[in-house]
Order: structure tokens, then C-alpha cells, then sequence
């Protein structure tokens, strides 16, 4: 009877750390969007990021900004520091530096939470998705009399298959060698 209770516990306790292990795994790809950025009278949007420190050290966070016309135009790569907060511009540091030269007005920002890597944040390859990192981005609504409401949430959580990591760090690749310097987006204030 002892050995089949403790049989049972032990197949017990090692699905919860398996589930635990796919769950905290998952915790790595952050999804938000924009909008009315860079349009005429209305306010500047924001994104947050933040490292609550579970791996107790420092972070990158890996920024995809995309077109509404599922085009990556600008991405980078963050430190991000131990309980730091870094805030981004979407107007200055997301939209203003982009690929084609024609600044976004909508679209999405895609952030993965990654161990540092090369440069000590690059976004081009060798991204090992390491998670916590948390995102809040404000969103700029559609023009009511005469100003734009904000509202605020927090990035989804999306599943980060190998495919789209492995073309997320493609694209950015692509757009870093075309660009000449253009589609590379900046790192705003803090850590």
C-alpha cells in the first residue's frame, strides 16, 4: 500500500513539474498593437516592459514593430534589468526610423523574452527565448469631438512556435542588411 502511495505521488509531483515546465516555457512572447500612431493632433502612445527579476538577472527584450500591412518595419533589441522599467515612445523609438520610410500609423508590436545573446540584444539570431519579462502598451482610439481617448492593457500571451521565431530573427536580419541603417528601432528611457 506505501509503495503504490508513494508510486502515485511520484508520477503526481512530475506531471506538475512537466506542466510547470511547458507553462513557464510558454511565458516568453508578448503581443500588443497600435494605433493612430504618428497621426496629426493626437498624443504619443507608450510601452512599458518590465523584468520582475524571477530569473534574477538581465533580460532582452526582442521588438518586432509590423505594418497593418503585416510588413516588419523596425525591430531591436532591449536590456532589460532586473525590476528595471523601460519605456518606449511609439512614435519616437517604435515608428520613426522605419524600413520603406513611411511611418506606421497602426499595427503590431511583438516582444519576445529572451537571455542575452551577441551585442548583448540582438534581434537578427540566436534568440533563446528565457521567460518573465511583462509589457503594457497604451493605445491611442479613434479621434471623439475633439480628442483622442487612451486605454491601456497589457500584452497578450501568445505561444512562440519555432517557425515564427525563426523568422521573426530572419526578418530582422533582412531588414538590417537592406535597410542601411533604416528599420532599426531605439530602446527609450530606463532599464
Amino acid at each position: 500500500m506505501c509503495k503504490t502511495i508513494f508510486a502515485i505521488a511520484l508520477v503526481t509531483l512530475s506531471l506538475l513539474t512537466v506542466g510547470l515546465g511547458v507553462a513557464s516555457a510558454q511565458d516568453v512572447f508578448k503581443i500588443n498593437y497600435f494605433s493612430n500612431a504618428n497621426a496629426s493632433g493626437a498624443p504619443d502612445a507608450t510601452v512599458r516592459i518590465d523584468n520582475p527579476g524571477v530569473t534574477y538577472g538581465n533580460l532582452c527584450a526582442m521588438i518586432y514593430v509590423f505594418d497593418n500591412d503585416q510588413q516588419l518595419s523596425e525591430c531591436c533589441g532591449c536590456v532589460e534589468s532586473h525590476n528595471g522599467l523601460r519605456t518606449l515612445s511609439v512614435n519616437g523609438d517604435l515608428t520613426s526610423n522605419p524600413l520603406t520610410g513611411v511611418k506606421s500609423n497602426n499595427g503590431v508590436i511583438k516582444v519576445v523574452s529572451a537571455s542575452i545573446n551577441n551585442s548583448p540584444c540582438d534581434p537578427t539570431g540566436n534568440v533563446y527565448p528565457t521567460s518573465n519579462l511583462r509589457v503594457w502598451a497604451t493605445h491611442i482610439q479613434n479621434k471623439v469631438g475633439t480628442a483622442f481617448p487612451i486605454t491601456e492593457t497589457e500584452s497578450s500571451d501568445s505561444y512562440l512556435g519555432s517557425t515564427e521565431l525563426y523568422w521573426l530573427q530572419a526578418q530582422c536580419l533582412f531588414v538590417e542588411i537592406l535597410g542601411s541603417g533604416h528599420g532599426i528601432c531605439t530602446c527609450g528611457t530606463g532599464d
